[in-house]
């Protein structure tokens, strides 16, 4: 079985308990999460292979943060070690009309330090199928957004597939480049392409016409355009993915996502989430149930789709950024077993 290899920053998280706000938590819950660690979770959770490639100090935070991906059966074999702090990042969880808030602490970190020459990704690539990043590593510094052009290149040149999730973060890009600016040249080299509504818009200004997030409800259909104009665009992408997310308030979003393949548009079904536990990780959570099913379910997009969200579906309803779901699971939502029963 070939691997997965995903590129990125993993940090600490440090989270208010329960729905606490910053200024009343006089504790934190302390995790470990990160957009491309989280999908490793997810695939070795579904049963393949997954390395999390990154740069870590080396002291015992880090040590620690190895030691929990080791937990969940993702290798770091290929982590370089070097620079003097691990990112942080302070979560608050929203209730009904109050959003969720997250502070990033991640200024200097080692990961945006790192440059080009650092990995070896002739070695990381080795026995790899599949390479996958997200838009988060090349907003942290020019160094790290070339080391993601560097690995890019080299995964093209060995015919490795290449996926990304756009992951526009506004408060992340501060070193004097826009997204706009740095994101076409990397996402030109993807074979598979992810993204919702405000990264196509804010990356790349493309956007779907009369949609309204807020009404929690989302038409599919409406979304054919943006894929059409990604795929324009971007020649070399195969299928081009949009999450479709209505947020009817903090608790209570509706779910699904479509996939375009160049020719006709996949719809997934809809999911109404009405007792959100944990919506952080759930876009990674649904990038680790796609990959799994492109791989599994070869020429099978319709069920990989629906996997995908249906993974992802389960996300919210775990504490931390990891999904930690089976396929079983997965697959018995997909059947319709929504219920909740226990199962004995």
């Amino acid at each position: 079985m070939k691997k997965i290899v995903t590129f990125g920053e993993i940090m600490l998280r440090l989270a208010t308990p329960g729905y606490q706000r910053f200024s009343q938590a006089t504790s934190l819950n302390a995790t470990f999460g990160g957009g491309e660690a989280n999908v490793a979770v997810s695939l070795v959770n579904f049963g393949l292979k997954a390395e999390f490639v990154s740069r870590l100090p080396q002291n015992d935070l880090a040590q620690a943060c190895i030691m929990d991906l080791h937990k969940h059966g993702v290798s770091t074999g290929n982590i370089e070690f070097g620079g003097e702090r691990l990112g942080i990042y302070f979560l608050e969880t929203g209730a009904v009309a109050r959003s969720s808030k997250v502070v990033y602490d991640r200024s200097h970190s080692s990961i945006s330090e790192m440059g080009p020459g650092m990995i070896n990704w002739e070695k990381v690539f080795d026995d790899a199928q599949w390479f996958h990043w997200t838009g988060i590593t090349p907003a942290l510094s020019q160094s790290a957004a070339d080391t993601v052009k560097e690995a890019i290149e080299v995964a093209n040149r060995l015919g490795i597939t290449v996926s990304t999730d756009l992951n526009f973060r506004k408060n992340l890009w501060k070193y004097g480049k826009k997204a706009s600016e740095v994101m076409p040249g990397l996402v030109s080299g993807c074979d598979i392409i992810l993204g919702n509504e405000e990264d196509a818009e804010m990356v790349f200004g493309i956007k779907p016409e009369g949609v309204n997030v807020n009404s929690g409800h989302v038409d599919a259909t409406a979304y054919q355009s943006v894929c059409v104009q990604m795929m324009a665009r971007f020649p070399r992408a195969k299928k081009v993915i949009v999450t479709l997310r209505g947020s009817v308030n903090a608790n209570h979003n509706t779910w699904s996502g479509v996939l375009w393949d160049g020719k006709k548009l996949l719809k997934a079904p809809d999911y109404d989430i009405t007792h959100i536990v944990d919506r952080v990780g759930g876009g990674d959570s649904f990038m680790g149930g796609l990959i799994y099913g492109l791989i599994s379910y070869t020429g099978n997009d319709q069920k990989a789709l629906d996997f995908a969200v249906a993974a992802s579906c389960l996300k919210h309803t775990i504490h931390g950024d990891f999904n930690l779901v089976t396929v079983s699971e997965v697959e018995n939502l997909m059947k319709g077993d929504g219920s909740g029963r226990v199962s004995r």
